[in-house]
C-alpha cells in the first residue's frame, strides 16, 4: 500500500506539472545505468531463489569448489544475491549524485525531484533492509550448529521479501525510467 501511495503521487505531481506546460521529467536519467542495475537486481532475484532451492533440499554450503555454482549451497547463492543487491544500491546512489551535484535536482528543488527522490529512496531503503536480512540470515547460518525448520522458513521469507522488492523496482523503472 505504501507503495502504491508512491506512485499516485507520482503520476498525480506528473499530471499537474504537465498540466502547467512543464517538461517531464525535469532531469536527464541515465537509462544505460538504470538498465544495467534493473537487469542486476531481477538476476539476483534469480540467485536467490537457487538459495532457496539449494537450502530447500538441505544445502547450506557449497559441496564443491567455488567455481562449482551447481554445487552451490544458500550461503553462496544468498552472498551472490546480497552482493548483486549491493550494486544496485550503488548504481542508485551514483545516479543520485549525478542528479544532484551536475543537474541540480534535489528532493526540494522541483516537484519532479522530490517525486523522484521520494519514490526510487524509498524502493533503495527496502533493498538495504533486504540486504541487513540477507546478512543476518547468512550470520545465524554460521552461529547454529544446525539448520532448523524454522531456519529454512527464515531463509524462505527473506526471499520473498526480495522478490517483492524486485517486483516493486520493475513498475518503479517501467514509470520512471520508461514512460516517463
Amino acid at each position: 500500500m505504501f507503495f502504491a501511495g508512491l506512485f499516485a503521487m507520482y503520476f498525480t505531481i506528473r499530471a499537474v506539472d504537465k498540466g502547467l506546460g512543464q517538461h517531464w521529467p525535469m532531469a536527464h536519467l541515465d537509462l544505460p545505468l538504470a538498465t544495467t542495475n534493473t537487469i542486476v537486481l531481477l538476476l539476483s532475484s534469480v540467485t536467490c531463489q537457487l538459495g532457496v532451492f539449494a537450502v530447500e533440499r538441505g544445502q547450506i554450503r557449497r559441496t564443491a569448489s567455488i567455481f562449482n555454482v551447481a554445487k552451490w549451497g544458500l550461503r553462496e547463492w544468498y552472498v551472490l544475491s546480497f552482493l548483486m543487491g549491493l550494486y544496485f544500491v550503488l548504481g542508485q546512489g551514483y545516479e543520485y549524485l549525478d542528479l544532484i551535484n551536475k543537474q541540480h535536482v534535489t528532493i526540494s528543488a522541483t516537484n519532479y525531484g522530490s517525486v523522484f527522490f521520494l519514490t526510487t529512496g524509498f524502493h533503495g531503503l527496502h533493498v538495504s533492509g533486504g540486504l541487513v536480512a540477507f546478512l543476518f540470515l547468512l550470520g545465524r547460518t554460521f552461529a547454529a550448529k544446525k539448520f532448523t525448520h524454522e531456519q529454512q522458513v527464515s531463509a524462505i521469507v527473506v526471499s520473498y521479501y526480495w522478490h517483492f522488492v524486485d517486483v516493486v523496482w520493475i513498475g518503479l523503472f517501467t514509470t520512471i525510467y520508461l514512460i516517463h
